[in-house]
């Protein structure tokens, strides 16, 4: 549907569509590339899992049209009401999920943020922990390419927070955000600083180029991000989920800075993470005090959502760690299809040496 007096665009160059995982999502990628309304059932909505790959690829398309697009479909399908009834259905699909998920879940910041602040002294089943003492460099790259799904685009989902916070929240979220987009320079922006450990590990740095290898554990981490920041209803969830991701990144990038070091992988790919490292240190001190703090005294009945944006975040990559893990304790790759041969390095040296 076009605004009156509008002409219909057509994103170019950007990422391009990927085939579709189920009866939903195949009606999605048919109607996004025929400009047509998606043809599916209610009941094919009600039968899709909630954690599975056929849902979460919907989301995730219905969602990346309010970032980038993908090439050759049209703009104005952003807001197109067939889209938004179709990701209405399976929001609500994926967000009961998550709640049965987490009936036992704190209800409290406190309480919710508590278990955050000490470093657990069994890290036996922590993924970082794995890739800094024993992950090989094969490892590392699926790892990044994975996660470039969300790096690519790190912090634009949280910035729909911010035209919905007031005060002292606001100005510390900004203050934040700031940081998070290179403090005001392009080559720090650190979306930039991962396509540059990207380029270090011999990844194809285009958003969204890895889309088609992400399995659904991965997808719905990014998800939550999405739908938590385009319901101003989820704002308390959104702060929740920030600040869990602020309060958890410092130690697991120190470890990971450590991992890219051991393994050769290159200057900028580690530097990515020792980034993290201080940076993060400092968020999560504002983003405790300032942002939920904040929060809380402007609006005291959002506690709840704050506590459940960081349970949910918790969950969803508790299930992400899993899944790789058991993958790669198998023997065998975490993504749906395994890196490209011509790209993949040899498991042993440098990126460098494997690429010469």
């Amino acid at each position: 549907m076009l605004l009156p007096g509008s002409h219909p665009t057509t994103t170019a160059a950007g990422p391009r569509l990927v085939e579709g995982r189920g009866a939903v999502s195949c009606a999605l990628v048919e109607a996004l590339r025929s400009g047509g309304a998606p043809r599916y059932t209610t009941a094919s909505v009600l039968k899709a899992d909630p954690w599975g790959e056929d849902l979460q690829l919907a989301l995730y398309l219905l969602y990346e049209l309010h970032y980038r697009g993908f090439d050759g479909v049209c703009d104005e399908r952003e807001w197109d009401p067939d889209l938004l009834r179709l990701r209405q259905a399976l929001e609500a699909r994926f967000l009961h999920a998550l709640r049965s998920e987490l009936t036992d879940a704190p209800s409290t910041a406190a309480d919710a943020f508590a278990p955050l602040l000490v470093e657990p002294v069994d890290l036996s089943g922590s993924l970082s922990r794995h890739l800094e003492t024993d992950g090989e460099l094969w490892q590392l790259r699926e790892y990044a390419a994975l996660r470039s799904l969300y790096h690519l685009k790190e912090a634009d989902p949280h910035v729909w927070v911010v035209p919905r916070l007031t005060g002292r929240a606001k100005a510390a979220m900004v203050a934040i955000e700031y940081d998070e987009f290179g403090a005001g320079r392009a080559d720090r922006i650190h979306a930039r600083l991962f396509a540059d450990l990207m380029a270090d590990l011999g990844l194809d740095t285009g958003y969204g180029r890895y889309l088609d290898h992400a399995s659904a554990p991965l997808l719905a981490t990014v998800n939550l991000m999405s739908l938590f920041g385009l319901h101003r209803a989820l704002r308390g969830a959104l702060v929740g989920h920030f600040a869990c991701v602020e309060v958890t990144s410092s130690p697991g990038s120190r470890r990971l800075a450590k991992a890219m070091r051991r393994c050769g992988a290159g200057a900028a790919a580690e530097h990515f993470y020792a980034e993290h490292v201080e940076a993060d240190a400092v968020h999560e001190q504002v983003v405790r005090r300032d942002v939920i703090g904040g929060l809380l005294d402007d609006e005291p009945d959002l506690e709840a959502d704050i506590a459940f944006g960081c349970a949910a975040t918790i969950l969803l990559e508790d299930r992400l760690a899993d899944h790789i893990r058991e993958a790669w304790e198998l023997g065998r790759s975490a993504m749906r299809r395994p890196l490209p041969d011509d790209r993949q390095p040899a498991r042993q040296g440098t990126v460098a040496a494997a690429l010469a």
